[in-house]
């Protein structure tokens, strides 16, 4: 496993190739209204990130149609965006996002609500994004890797939610997907010892009912097997000698 420690230089490329992309995140949030289409979303995010001089990074990759995916309800994460999928009162979306600023890669995902939702569907949203911040209080060089995964369960487990074991976190830098694998649930193993200058994707992906997801026929769209709602929230963080950096946080 070859995981990068960014330079100074390498840090600052990141910095910046984040806090771009939270602000994209954040002028889609206050997009989001019922009666809008996926495909609404898409166009805006990727004219938004090109207006910026960056390069959406998941357009193509690995031949992803699009450059924002829109996981809406039961779906839970890399939903394409569709002009016939109409946002409804009381959906709640998930949005992952990327972009490339100056060959380096950021990676964030929130999940929205559209309107007013339902206080359970509320809940979920709110439990997921906490468990990433639980997750990173871990997330200290010395630490070990699996502490943030060991984490993130303890937290979520009480809430009786499902945590999504197909998919996970992962280091970024030059590559949107590099070493480590970061899992969202409890491993037997440490992992590898955490040292300041790596950059990962931490994402906790959660869903109401049972962990089981299955693929769509599309081969992209991830859902919960029995139908429940997912939410998902995901910064890319930079390992520091002390508290770790959120670099997508707006």
């Amino acid at each position: 496993m070859a995981v990068t420690i960014k330079s100074a230089r390498e840090i600052e490329l990141m910095r910046e190739s984040c806090r771009l992309l939270a602000q994209v995140h954040k002028e889609l949030e206050y997009a989001i209204k019922p009666g809008m289409s996926t495909l609404d979303i898409d166009i805006m995010g990727d004219t938004l990130i090109r207006k910026m001089g960056c390069i959406p990074n998941f357009k193509n990759y690995n031949g992803y149609p699009a450059s924002i995916c829109t996981s809406v309800n039961d779906e839970v994460v890399h939903g394409i965006p569709n002009k016939k999928r109409i946002l409804q009162e009381g959906d709640i979306i998930s949005l992952d996002a990327g972009l490339i600023y100056k060959g380096y890669h950021s990676d964030a995902a929130r999940t929205h609500a559209v309107g007013q939702i339902s206080a359970e569907a509320q809940k979920l949203i709110e439990v997921t994004r906490q468990s990433f911040f639980e997750g990173i209080k871990m997330a200290k060089a010395g630490n070990h890797l699996h502490d943030i995964s060991n984490a993130i369960d303890a937290y979520v487990s009480q809430f009786g939610y499902g945590i999504v074991r197909e998919l996970v976190g992962h280091g970024i830098g030059t590559a949107l997907h590099e070493d480590p694998q970061v899992p969202n649930f409890a491993q037997k193993r440490k992992g590898i010892k955490l040292q300041a200058g790596m950059t990962l994707a931490i994402e906790p992906m959660i869903n109401m009912g049972r962990a089981d997801v299955e693929w769509l026929d599309d081969d992209w769209t991830v859902v919960t097997e029995d139908g429940s709602l997912s939410a998902h929230y995901e910064n890319t963080i930079l390992i520091t000698d002390g508290e770790p950096e959120i670099l997508t946080l707006y």
